[in-house]
């Protein structure tokens, strides 16, 4: 198991080296990472020397992208929420510029940490949709409690590589049950599911060796394709929706 598990990081990190790319842009450095954003586009992010240091930023481009989707961020609540994300990644906001200062020690760290901020803000989007009474997470976070099941909420683990994910749930080892971590998808799309399988296997030899992965995908307004579910199950990860949330309690209560 670790050998084939090894195999599959090896392959995660040619593949994230092969499909970098770097360009000169007058004092900045644009990397065309291979992260998709909610277009299917992949995420660039800027890079300009100050001093010692290294400014690194989105360059405006997600919450810009998201206002012009109709995406406000007027709302005490979404404010808030954005905050609380951007808290969790060490990244500030001035304007609509998502950025971070790094030395050369922690450049690595910090540029990872501006593309999972980007990816987890790019997802505030789908908190506009109307039928989303409130956030999918929280949603979770209910059913959870009220099927008294512990848990842990928004954790980083850090995986093979040094560099922090984030999880929505964490669910402790029992007697019956190893740890498990569950991932509330609020929009199963291909881009959000490849996020977390790539999360998941950077994370999961870092991890006891028992420890399972759930996807709780949302499904009351979308229908999930097969090759969602066939992606998640390939990496191990059981794939359950919303509307069938019942079969997986008991996995998860005990």
């Amino acid at each position: 198991m670790i050998t084939e598990v090894n195999k599959l990081l090896n392959s995660y990190y040619s593949w994230l080296k092969e499909n970098t790319v770097l360009k000169q842009i007058d004092e900045y450095v644009e990397i065309t990472t291979p992260y998709l954003d909610r277009h299917n586009d992949f995420l660039q992010i800027y890079v300009k020397k100050e001093g010692p240091n290294f400014l690194l930023s989105d360059g405006g481009y997600i919450i810009s992208d998201l206002m012009s989707s109709g995406c406000s961020f007027d709302s005490p609540k979404r404010k808030e929420l954005l905050k609380i994300t951007l808290n969790g990644f060490a990244v500030n906001n001035e304007g609509n510029t998502l950025f971070t200062i790094s030395d050369s020690k922690s450049f690595s760290l910090k540029k990872h940490n501006l593309i999972q901020a980007m990816l987890a803000v790019n997802d505030l989007f789908y908190t506009s949709r109307p039928y989303i009474a409130s956030l999918f997470i929280e949603d979770v976070a209910k059913w959870l409690d009220s099927n008294n099941i512990r848990f842990i909420q928004n954790l980083k683990f850090t995986g093979k590589t040094g560099f922090d994910f984030s999880f929505h749930f964490a669910i402790p080892k029992s007697s019956k049950q190893p740890e498990r971590i569950l991932q509330a998808i609020s929009y199963p799309s291909k881009v959000s599911v490849e996020n977390f399988i790539l999360s998941w296997i950077d994370t999961r030899e870092a991890r006891p060796k028992d420890s399972k992965a759930f996807a709780l995908l949302n499904d009351q307004e979308l229908e999930i394709k097969p090759n969602i579910y066939e992606a998640l199950v390939n990496y191990e990860i059981k794939a359950t929706t919303w509307s069938e949330r019942k079969t997986i309690v008991e996995e998860l209560v005990a």
